[in-house]
């Protein structure tokens, strides 16, 4: 009788120590889940306006970028020359520079292009530039991703430009090109012509060459 109590007391120690190891597994694991979820993105500041919003896990120089975009656009008389230059430096930087894209399907330069094309765009974009983006949604990643520089306004003109059924007169062609911060993506694109057209209150990229 001894010995069969031994041998229960045994078992229900075998079992309570293989229930209390499932049981902190189960516990870390769910953590490390939690832990890796994707934390909403917030808007930290916004040209309400012309419907142009920041997010807060843009680099410190798109956030820079972004409040000169303010200042123009709080004008009681906008320059549209102005405007027009400076989101341009803001698509470049943001669709060229890859380092701080999540997924392929983060798609940087969205808020300024011409709604009607964007879709297009978007497909466009994932289907080139952005292909080969690895996934950082853990922030894990190791791949080694351009990060635009500097950028230059080579020439401003306007001309009309016709899209779909109708036609801008005054529309913007801008001639922009850049560097990048890393010399191994110097073969990368650094050149670009840029046409914005007259969106109600915005300017709006139709089209990138």
């Amino acid at each position: 009788m001894k010995l069969k109590k031994k041998v229960k007391i045994t078992l229900f120690i075998i079992l309570w120590i293989i229930v209390a190891v499932a049981g902190i597994f189960v516990y870390k694991k769910y953590f490390a889940t939690k832990s890796k979820e994707v934390k909403e993105v917030k808007v930290v500041n916004q040209v309400e306006k012309y419907g142009y919003t920041l997010k807060e896990n843009k680099p410190a120089k798109y956030k820079e970028m972004f409040e000169e975009l303010k200042k123009i656009l709080n004008k009681e008389n906008v320059d549209e020359e102005e405007y027009v230059k400076k989101i341009t430096e803001m698509f470049i930087y943001d669709f060229y520079s890859l380092n701080d894209k999540v997924a392929k399907t983060d798609i940087g330069g969205t808020e300024f292009v011409y709604n009607e094309i964007l879709e297009n765009f978007l497909k466009n974009a994932q289907d080139t530039y952005y292909k080969y983006i690895e996934s950082n949604i853990y922030n894990n990643r190791k791949q080694s991703l351009p990060v635009v520089a500097n950028i230059s306004i080579d020439n401003v003109e306007k001309k009309p430009f016709a899209y779909g059924n109708k036609t801008d007169e005054e529309a913007y062609v801008v001639e922009a090109s850049w560097t990048y911060t890393d010399d191994q993506f110097s073969s990368y694109q650094n050149k670009a012509t840029l046409v914005f057209i007259h969106d109600d209150v915005k300017l709006s990229l139709v089209e990138l060459q």
